[in-house]
């Protein structure tokens, strides 16, 4: 009988996962994925993102996650117009596998139990508590008094819990070995609508230039890529001699009213499959909070799950 069982291992359930330890309830962490875990993404940490990791973890983000620039000065946005803003401000360029791993250890450090390649796939409340099924090599059934659903996009409890159509935006990158006249320590994100179906990207990551497109109709993606890799051809001088690799993901579609689902019952959401990601798709702040936020919650009222839902809504 676990007090909350955690599904996800990204910076949303290791959040979630230290902060209920240390409010001395009893927690097991699972993740679907042997750890450490990859994920597709620009792996920026914004000042808002290292401050949380301080105020949460208790310690500065370790240069052993990060990769090289280690230092980001900020963002630079072309508009739909052709438009360039920069906003400028502290961050950090890490290694998401690594990082995320490093936020892991330090929730088992505090006391979570830990269950890599396992995915939570289905859920069911009786008597005031949730059976929650896991798979691995096997299948098995644990008890909990809350379930914090935490999987990102992909995860597939809250698609049984809430069955219904589902937006997604695909996300389309590469990492090329290469040269441009841009400067390494800021991420670039592009809004032309002749570019992607949503926003187009550049940034640095161990001497590799990454560029990516996203789409909503995956058909359109070496179209909209060709398209972004000319553009950057012709106004930034990019030379490409070696394609490293290619990836897609997925994140969710954010739509105007950016709508929340708090949770069903006893099965609380944060992170992305709740909803909680910025418009531009940094989610690695939003992820932790509400991590932190719902444990929180939980931990304050834990006998009395509408105020559970009150002070996470808070």
């Amino acid at each position: 009988m676990y007090d909350a069982v955690v599904a996800g291992a990204g910076p949303a359930g290791a959040a979630a996962a230290k902060a209920l330890c240390e409010a001395g309830r009893r927690v097991l962490l699972v993740e679907r994925f042997r750890l450490p875990r990859y994920k597709s993404c620009s792996g920026i940490l914004i000042k808002k993102s290292l401050g949380l990791v301080k105020q949460y973890f208790g310690e500065e983000v370790p240069s052993a996650v990060c990769c090289a620039p280690v230092e980001n000065r900020g963002m630079i946005f072309t508009d739909d117009k052709g438009g360039e803003y920069a906003f400028r401000q502290e961050g950090r360029n890490v290694w998401r596998g690594a990082f995320d791993g490093w936020l892991v250890a330090k929730a088992a450090e505090s006391g979570a139990e830990l269950l890599d390649g396992t995915a939570a796939i289905a859920c069911e409340e009786e008597n005031g508590a949730v059976w929650v099924t896991l798979q691995n090599r096997e299948r098995c059934k644990v008890r909990a008094r809350y379930l914090l659903d935490c999987e990102g996009v992909t995860g597939a409890l809250k698609r049984k819990l809430a069955p219904g159509p589902a937006q997604y935006i695909t996300t389309f990158q590469t990492f090329n070995e290469g040269r441009i006249a841009l400067d390494p320590h800021y991420f670039y994100a592009y809004l032309q609508p002749e570019l992607s179906e949503y926003d187009a990207w550049f940034n640095v990551k161990d001497e590799m230039l990454v560029l990516g497109v996203s789409v909503k109709d995956t058909s359109k993606i070496e179209h909209f890529y060709h398209r972004f890799i000319s553009y950057m051809e012709k106004h930034h001088s990019l030379q490409i001699s070696q394609q490293v690799k290619a990836e897609k993901w997925l994140m969710p579609h954010i739509r105007p009213g950016c709508s929340v689902t708090y949770g069903q019952g006893r099965v609380l959401f944060a992170g992305e499959i709740a909803g909680f990601l910025n418009p531009m798709g940094e989610g690695i702040s939003a992820g932790m909070e509400s991590g932190y936020c719902v444990a929180q919650a939980i931990a304050n009222h834990f006998d009395t799950l509408d105020m559970i839902y009150t002070d996470y809504q808070r």
